[in-house]
């Protein structure tokens, strides 16, 4: 297990159980109490968690991590669900695709196609983002026609916000979108924890004549800060398990296709 891949179980267990001891760490990863001890400072120090005496503390279901420790949550899944979601994506189409561990995925799956390669050389497919991270991925691939939009970054999850981007979308016409959410619910639909990405977002299925969201099966039926659009705004759910009969059932009342990657 790398430093990094370290932190991240950490983070995750701490995400988990709310609050932990130094003796419940060392006991689940199986590192020593002095590696737990300089662990829980790193990330106190990035203000993740909080150290109490002895363990630490979770900050609370509305923090929003940085990216680079979403990237091992749910990672199998999220490569299932992004390999069937490019499935959906036909050659030539310009798609739009907003940040995110799963969408990242989706941008990788798209670049490694070969769907989208032609004899002319020309280029299969458009791809507009706002994320910094996946126009850099799909920069080297010369079948991709990258665009991106203008805006402020963002250090927790590279994206980039502001009226900039929505400024940048309303002069496109997107054949699809893809979106990366952190909630989808009946109630209040697709939600994520930022209100700048959710304008963002927002945008992006404004402009794009199909909606596709991605999410793993720990995002649904359930709500975060900031709205992004209605649940029968959503064409597409591509996610990696059954969905409860419920859900479904609203699914299937919003007129959204279900896909169970795998």
């Amino acid at each position: 297990m790398t430093p990094q891949q370290r932190l991240n179980a950490l983070l995750e267990l701490v995400s988990e159980r709310g609050n932990v001891t130094i003796a419940e760490i060392g006991d689940a990863l199986g590192i020593s109490a002095a590696t737990a001890r300089r662990d829980l400072s790193i990330l106190a120090d990035q203000r993740l968690i909080t150290r109490t005496h002895g363990g630490a503390a979770a900050l609370g279901t509305g923090y929003e991590l940085p990216l680079q420790y979403k990237i091992a949550r749910q990672a199998e899944a999220k490569t299932a669900i992004a390999r069937r979601a490019a499935d959906l994506v036909r050659p030539g189409e310009t798609v739009g695709i907003n940040g995110g561990t799963t969408t990242t995925e989706v941008a990788r799956a798209l670049g490694k196609s070969e769907r989208f390669i032609r004899a002319d050389g020309e280029t299969g497919l458009t791809v507009v983002t706002n994320a910094l991270n996946i126009a850099y991925e799909l920069s080297v691939r010369a079948q991709i026609k990258i665009v991106v939009t203008g805006g402020v970054a963002r250090r927790q999850s590279y994206e980039l916000v502001g009226s900039l981007v929505s400024e940048a979308l309303s002069s496109f016409a997107l054949d699809t979108v893809i979106l990366g959410v952190d909630g989808l619910s009946a109630q209040y639909g697709a939600t994520t924890l930022h209100e700048g990405e959710a304008e963002v977002s927002r945008h992006f299925s404004q402009v794009a004549r199909r909606v596709i969201v991605v999410a793993d099966a720990t995002k649904l039926m359930k709500a975060t800060f900031a709205r992004i659009c209605r649940l029968d705004a959503i064409d597409v759910l591509v996610t990696d398990a059954k969905v409860p009969a419920s859900f479904a059932a609203d699914l299937a009342a919003a007129s959204v296709e279900l896909i169970i990657a795998g």
